[in-house]
């Protein structure tokens, strides 16, 4: 299906979101799905290997003011992966400009998570006069330590990376999304026990060569064009950088992500903890404040 058509009905599955879209439908290489139905438009992007469920709490929030896009990429969360070759940045960033060109969206305010925050800062610099700001959260323009590498050196580790992570098995691969989330994603195990199983819907081959474009990419200079407010979330949980070589304070992993993000001119990093990296799932009510103070001051 092109475009994004309206649901006459709405799915009966167990797997139903909590918040039912109003409409869904695909958009180029995006499943979307649309909820509310008045007030400024927001964007959601999950990160590697997500979908909506990731929003839920969000959703449910912003869609009594917002009309909300959550969108999912190609391959992950149920969504079948691309059959041909080509970049999947690009078809994802091609994807989003259809789905705002062909549904009349005006300027609406991207809000990103990991991966889906990388996309909508690339997003922002080439397409600024269509969005009114960028919510990235531990979305950064340039993968964590790859700045401190040559170009070359990192399309090298990109390549490794995927090779490695295209040849797991499935009972690999829930193992590593489990390990992933119980270390690196969320505090609570419990959160890590019911949410891994959700990442390990997605593409093994589509999530290592979305993870290998990531670590290739460097976005840092595109973002002199993203004249737009941009807020970037990080996360912070004392314990994870309590010892070298990732030993940080809190306010010391502000400036870092501000280093980053210095191209753009009108930036701001804001820390919320403790949290890990799904900081809508170990903080949604933190979480929430700070979105909605952002998107009050568009």
């Amino acid at each position: 299906m092109s475009g994004l058509a309206l649901t006459l009905a709405l799915l009966c599955s167990g797997a139903m979101p909590a918040h039912a879209a109003i409409a869904t439908g695909t958009v180029g290489t995006l499943k979307v799905e649309r909820h509310g139905d008045h007030g400024r438009a927001v964007v959601l992007i999950p990160g590697l290997q997500g979908g909506p469920w990731v929003w839920q709490q969000t959703i449910a929030q912003l869609q009594k003011n917002h009309v909300v896009y959550v969108v999912t990429l190609a391959g992950f969360d149920g969504v079948p992966a691309p059959a041909e070759d080509g970049n999947l940045f690009d078809r994802a960033d091609d994807s989003l400009l259809r789905l705002i060109e062909q549904h009349k969206i005006d300027k609406p305010v991207l809000i990103g998570h990991s991966l889906g925050g990388t996309l909508a800062l690339r997003f922002a610099g080439e397409h600024p006069r269509l969005v009114s700001g960028v919510v990235a959260v531990e979305g950064l323009p340039i993968f964590p330590g790859m700045e401190r590498v040559s170009t070359e050196q990192r399309k090298m580790m990109a390549e490794q990376m995927q090779t490695t992570m295209a040849a797991a098995t499935l009972e690999q691969f829930k193992a590593q999304t489990l390990g992933y989330m119980q270390k690196v994603g969320v505090i609570d195990p419990q959160l890590a026990a019911r949410y891994a199983p959700m990442n390990a819907r997605s593409d093994i081959k589509a999530s290592a060569r979305y993870m290998a474009e990531d670590l290739a990419s460097d976005l840092r200079p595109g973002l002199k064009h993203a004249n737009v407010p941009i807020l970037e979330i990080s996360p912070y949980y004392a314990p994870d950088f309590s010892q070298p070589p990732m030993q940080f304070s809190e306010a010391q992993k502000v400036a870092y992500y501000q280093s980053l993000l210095v191209d753009a001119p009108n930036a701001k990093v804001v820390s919320i903890s403790p949290a890990r990296h799904f900081v809508m799932l170990d903080q949604p009510m933190k979480f929430q404040q700070t979105l909605d103070t952002f998107l009050k001051t568009l």
